[in-house]
């Protein structure tokens, strides 16, 4: 096969309707616009204008709050921890931290940090230095004999 043979399936692409070109077409004269006003027009900007009516994105109540530049976590669970601890992928022994975690392959990029969630179980006696952590997951990892740095 060379790529001068290569096709598209039948019916992947289709044609684009050509507007105003004569009556037979059945999109001839205005296009399929209807007739005349600021609509039929090209360059229409009309957006949420309600024809000089209060648009309804200005009547309706603004609430809360969004950050323009949240930070974005990378997110472990205890129980997948534990997991690759099992798998010997992790040594529970030496202190983990974010940098381990990636090259175990347990976080694949840090991104603004490491998060730890309480989900799952952890048995094994660990020592976690990560940017967050739940209230949650610092006890569970308290209560199975580790602790949990968080930086200040």
């Amino acid at each position: 096969m060379k790529l001068n043979q290569l096709s598209d399936n039948p019916g992947a692409t289709k044609r684009s309707k050509r507007v105003g070109r004569g009556p037979g077409s059945g999109t001839g004269k205005m296009g399929g616009r209807g007739i005349k006003g600021q609509k039929s027009r090209s360059g229409v900007t009309i957006g949420g204008f309600e024809g000089g009516q209060m648009p309804l994105y200005m009547r309706l109540p603004k609430r809360g709050f969004n950050m323009r530049n949240p930070k974005k976590h990378a997110v472990i669970n205890l129980g997948i921890l534990q997991k690759f601890i099992d798998e010997k992928k992790i040594d529970a022994k030496k202190d983990i931290t974010e940098d381990v975690l990636i090259e175990s392959g347990l976080v694949r990029r840090k991104l603004d940090g490491v998060r730890l969630l309480a989900k799952g179980d952890l048995t094994s006696k660990v020592n976690l230095t990560v940017t967050g952590a739940s209230k949650s997951a610092v006890e569970a990892v308290e209560k199975a004999g580790g602790s949990v740095t968080l930086p200040a």
